[in-house]
């Protein structure tokens, strides 16, 4: 499976855990050593990152993000020249100034997240739904082509040639 994190600028946010996010895509990709590293991937250019898994079946792609707090309506999906685009905004809880928190673990704000789809990925199908705090896109593959061999004609019309210039002799 090809489906490769699409990067069009550099990630912000805790660089260790995405040095080590990337170590272990690239694992699972059987890249251990970085040499695919061209091909590397999702952008996070957001407030926060949204967890997703992506899972390849016989005839699909389905990932799964974790967008709790968030209405379906309020996320928007699209697709756009190969890349799979998720994006949407997580509000924060009103809170009164006398309210003192020991302890903010919850972040808010944008999400954008995007995925370069591999070529068997079929994008006029693709589908998504959510459901307590799981959104979950379908992306159906296209079917297998296969090999065939192609005949090569004969022309039997009259032949086109090129005469080579000549030399005075």
């Amino acid at each position: 499976m090809n489906f490769v994190r699409y990067r069009q600028w550099p990630v912000q946010g805790d660089q260790m855990q995405n040095d080590l996010r990337q170590a272990f895509d690239r694992f699972f990709r059987g890249d251990v050593f970085g040499e695919g590293a061209a091909d590397d991937s999702s952008v996070v250019t957001s407030q926060w990152v949204p967890r997703v898994d992506v899972k390849e079946e016989k005839d699909r792609f389905v990932l799964y993000a974790d967008l709790p707090g968030i209405d379906p309506d309020d996320i928007e999906v699209s697709m756009d020249r190969g890349i799979l685009t998720v994006k949407g905004e997580r509000g924060s809880e009103s809170t009164r100034e006398t309210d003192r928190f020991s302890r903010i673990e919850r972040s808010y704000g944008s999400f954008h997240r995007r995925f370069a789809l591999p070529d068997s990925a079929d994008p006029e199908g693709i589908q998504a739904h959510g459901r307590n705090g799981v959104l979950e896109i379908v992306i159906p593959k296209r079917p297998e082509s296969s090999p065939r061999r192609i005949q090569v004609g004969r022309h039997e019309g009259k032949r086109n040639t090129i005469d080579a210039p000549t030399t005075p002799q």
